[in-house]
C-alpha cells in the first residue's frame, strides 16, 4: 500500500529545511519527471499544448515547456499572467529560448493541464470554465499537472474538471485524487519525483492506497487439515431470501470450510450448503442483515451480543439498534445512503447523500474516531475502509459493480475470510480487493455481470 495525504505543503517544506532543496529545485525536478514521461511515451508524436495559470502549477508547466522545447512543437498558453516571483522567473527562461508563447488555444497531440494545482480553493471562473470545456473538447493525450484542473483541494467537482488521461502528481498522492467525484477525471495517476526518494519526501500517514499485493487470498497450505480447519460461517437469511443465498455461495467459493444458513423456511439451496434455525455450535463468523427485511428485534440483540466475529450489512443501519454494539470489533458494509442513516443514528450529523458524496473521507473519519474499534467499509467507485482512524482507500472499483447483489458478494467473502479466522481489518481489505479485482477480469459487456458471473471470476483468482 502506498500512502495518502490530504496535503503536501509542510512536505514541500520540510524538503527545504531538512534536505535544503530550493523552491526551484523542486521545481525543476518536477518539470524534468513530466518530461521524462512524455519524452519516454510519446516522442512519436509531434506537438504539445501546455496550457498554465498563474500560480506555482503554471509555473510548473512553463518549465515543462522550456525542457520539452525542441523535442516537440511545443505552445505555450498562459490563462493568466505568472504572480509569483518563481513564476516570473520560469518566464523569463522561456522567452530567453525564444520558445513560442499563443494567444489562443488550438489541437495538439499532447495538452498538459497546469492551470490549477491542488490548492484550489473556490469556483472556477467563466474565463476557466470556457477553456477547460475546450481543452476536454479535443481529440489528444490529457495529461494533468498535479491534480487535473477544477477538481478542489478536497477532491470535488464543483461544475466542470479537466478529463485527464494521466495525471502526474508531485511527490506524493493526494487525498483529493481519490474521491469518487474525481474518479472520473484523474486517469491513471504517476507521482513525480521531486529531488528525494519518495521513502524519505513522505512522513507518516493516516490514509493509504491499496494495491493489488495487498490482497491475501485464503490459500491452504496445511496438508493436515478438515473442512473444519477453515471455518463455519453462519448466514442469517432474511425475508428478501435471494440476498442471504448470494452471500452463503460467494462466501461458500472463498474458502470457508463449512456453511450454515439460518432461516425458519424451506430454501432451496445447493447441496453443500446446510440449513438451520439456530446458530452452529462451532459457528465461527456471522453474516447478517442482507435483505434482512422484518425481523425480531430481540433475536437480532442477542446476535449481535454474541462474541462471534461478525459483517453487518444492509437493513440493520436503519436501526437503532445497532448502535448498542458499535463498541466491538465488527465489519460494517453501508452503501451511501445507509451510511447517511447510520451516522444519524449515532448521532454523528444529519446529512444527505450528496454532501456525503461530496465529503467521504471527512465523514468516515468522524465515523472512526468516534468507534475505533468498528472496521467500516463505505462501498463506492473508490471504497473506503477505516478502523481506529486509519483509512484504506480501494480504487479497483468500476461500474461493472453496478448491480443488485454485488454488495451480497462482498458481505460473504467478509465473512469467509471472518470464518476463516481473519482478522476483521485484514478480512475486509481481502475481500474488498478480491471483490474488485475479480470484477476487473469480466471480459463479457460490462452491464451484463450477475452475482455468479462475479462469484466463478473470484473463484479464477
Amino acid at each position: 500500500m502506498q500512502k495518502l495525504f490530504d496535503e503536501v505543503n509542510s512536505l514541500d517544506k520540510r524538503c527545504y529545511e531538512k534536505f535544503f532543496l530550493s523552491e526551484d529545485l523542486l521545481m525543476e525536478h518536477a518539470a524534468s519527471s513530466m518530461a521524462l514521461y512524455i519524452s519516454e511515451n510519446y516522442l512519436h508524436l509531434n506537438s504539445i499544448l501546455i496550457v498554465c495559470g498563474s500560480g506555482n502549477n503554471g509555473a510548473d508547466g512553463i518549465t515543462l515547456a522550456r525542457l520539452l522545447h525542441t523535442k516537440f512543437n511545443v505552445k505555450l498558453f498562459l490563462a493568466s499572467s505568472p504572480k509569483s516571483p518563481i513564476s516570473e522567473l520560469q518566464l523569463k527562461r522561456v522567452e530567453a529560448l525564444g520558445l513560442e508563447i499563443v494567444d489562443a488555444l488550438s489541437p495538439a497531440d499532447i495538452i498538459v493541464d497546469c492551470l490549477f494545482g491542488t490548492g484550489l480553493n473556490k469556483p472556477l471562473n467563466e474565463d476557466s470554465i470556457n477553456i477547460i470545456n475546450t481543452l476536454n473538447s479535443y481529440d489528444s493525450i490529457k495529461i494533468a499537472c498535479d491534480i487535473p484542473s477544477g477538481i478542489n483541494n478536497i477532491g470535488q467537482v464543483e461544475s466542470i474538471a479537466f478529463e485527464a488521461d494521466i495525471t502526474i502528481t508531485m511527490g506524493a498522492l493526494k487525498t483529493s485524487l481519490f474521491t469518487d467525484l474525481a474518479k472520473d477525471y484523474v486517469g491513471e495517476i504517476i507521482v513525480a519525483n521531486l529531488g528525494v526518494q519518495r521513502n524519505l519526501y513522505e512522513v507518516e500517514s493516516n490514509k493509504y492506497l491499496l494495491e493489488a499485493s495487498d490482497m491475501k487470498l485464503p490459500f491452504r497450505n496445511k496438508k493436515n487439515a478438515h473442512k473444519g480447519t477453515y471455518g463455519h460461517l453462519n448466514v442469517i437469511v432474511g425475508s428478501k431470501r435471494g440476498a442471504g443465498i448470494i452471500a452463503s455461495k460467494a462466501a461458500f467459493g472463498f474458502g470457508t470450510g463449512l456453511l450454515s444458513v439460518i432461516s425458519k423456511e424451506d430454501l432451496d439451496l445447493p447441496y453443500h450448503i446446510m440449513q438451520t434455525d439456530t446458530i452452529s455450535e462451532n459457528c465461527t463468523a456471522i453474516a447478517m442483515g442482507m435483505g434482512l427485511g422484518k425481523y425480531d428485534k430481540e433475536e437480532i440483540r442477542k446476535l449481535l451480543n454474541t462474541d462471534i466475529p461478525k459483517i453487518i450489512d444492509a437493513d440493520l443501519f436503519y436501526d437503532e439498534l445497532i448502535c448498542e454494539f458499535l463498541d466491538k470489533e465488527i465489519v460494517l458494509t453501508p452503501h451511501p445512503k445507509e451510511f447517511c442513516s447510520l451516522l444519524k443514528l449515532c448521532k454523528i450529523t444529519d446529512i444527505d447523500v450528496i454532501e456525503l458524496q461530496n465529503n467521504r473521507f471527512k465523514y468516515v473519519e468522524e465515523f472512526s474516531k468516534k468507534y475505533p474499534k468498528i472496521v467500516l467499509l463505505l462501498k463506492g467507485a473508490n471504497v473506503i475502509i477505516s478502523q481506529n482512524e486509519k483509512l484504506y482507500v480501494n480504487t479497483f472499483g468500476s461500474a461493472v459493480l453496478s448491480k443488485g447483489g454485488s454488495g451480497d458478494v462482498l458481505s460473504g467473502l467478509i465473512g469467509s475470510l471472518l470464518a476463516q479466522k481473519y482478522k476483521p481489518l485484514d478480512a475486509a481489505i481481502s475481500a474488498s480487493l478480491a471483490h474488485t479485482l475479480a470484477a476487473r477480469k469480466y471480459s463479457k459487456n460490462n452491464y451484463s455481470m450477475i452475482p455468479s458471473d462475479l462469484v466463478e471470476e473470484i473463484r479464477r483468482l
